[in-house]
């Protein structure tokens, strides 16, 4: 019975050995770093690589070194001129210090996505909605340099903030429909009127350059007949003045000469 009682107390503790040494062993892959915690006093950042802790004693939090993608889900803003918007943004960042991640802030991913909310909607509702909608290059560079600058003590690292959609209101679509077909008919207008402009223009030169030249006139007077004729099969009787036969044979006794 006493051998029984050895063996079995022998089999626990082979058992408790091999926990501990399984508990004491942790491997980090490539893209993470291990922070650990002795009795609550921060040590040296571990990894990649195998590591090993001391069960029960160290805590060890592990720390994805990757590009995280946080996604901002839609916020209702008001601009600077009044105007209520739906927006939504996506936040790309990275741990540039693991141990700053742990120690300085309870849930880092929680803390930046707050902290980005924030800053979207106080500088959007500082923005302008035409500046939101046609400048957004500008105001996503803003985003970013601010959320930057906040989470820097957390030993994050903002790479891109990305204004996604915009959603207007139904009634300032349809304005902003009309404005856009008024702008467009616009520019057709003034199109229009400056090819009535050049073309008045051309004529009142072919004009003044007719009167000079009677001879030009007449023959310009000739040809319009030819092309009513060749487009019309009917006879089309047409008043020729006596003063265009008059150069006409005047003309022609040049030729003659």
């Amino acid at each position: 019975m006493s051998n029984l009682v050895l063996w079995i107390l022998l089999l626990v503790g082979v058992g408790v050995v091999a926990a501990l040494l399984a508990a004491s062993i942790k491997v980090l892959r490539e893209w993470e770093r291990g922070v650990i915690l002795r009795l609550g006093r921060l040590q040296k950042v571990r990894g990649p690589g195998l590591t090993f802790i001391i069960p029960i004693v160290d805590r060890l939090y592990r720390v994805d070194l990757r590009v995280i993608t946080l996604d901002v889900t839609q916020q209702r803003i008001i601009t600077h001129d009044n105007v209520s918007v739906e927006v939504d943004a996506v936040v790309f960042y990275q741990i540039n210090d693991a141990a700053k991640s742990v120690v300085a802030v309870e849930n880092f991913q929680k803390a930046a996505f707050f902290i980005t909310q924030t800053t979207l909607r106080d500088v959007l509702g500082q923005s302008e909605l035409d500046d939101l909608l046609a400048r957004r290059e500008v105001i996503n560079q803003r985003l970013q340099v601010i959320i930057d600058l906040a989470t820097e003590p957390w030993g994050i690292k903002i790479i891109a903030v990305e204004v996604r959609d915009v959603r207007l209101p139904e009634s300032m679509q349809r304005a902003m429909a009309r404005q856009a077909e008024a702008e467009r008919e616009k520019r057709a207008r003034v199109l229009l009127a400056e090819g009535e402009f050049l073309a008045a223009e051309q004529l009142t030169n072919a004009g003044a350059k007719m009167s000079a030249q009677p001879t030009a006139l007449q023959l310009r007077y000739l040809e319009t007949l030819t092309e009513i004729a060749a487009e019309k099969n009917s006879t089309i009787l047409f008043p020729v003045p006596i003063d265009i036969l008059q150069g006409l044979t005047d003309l022609l006794n040049k030729r003659s000469d």
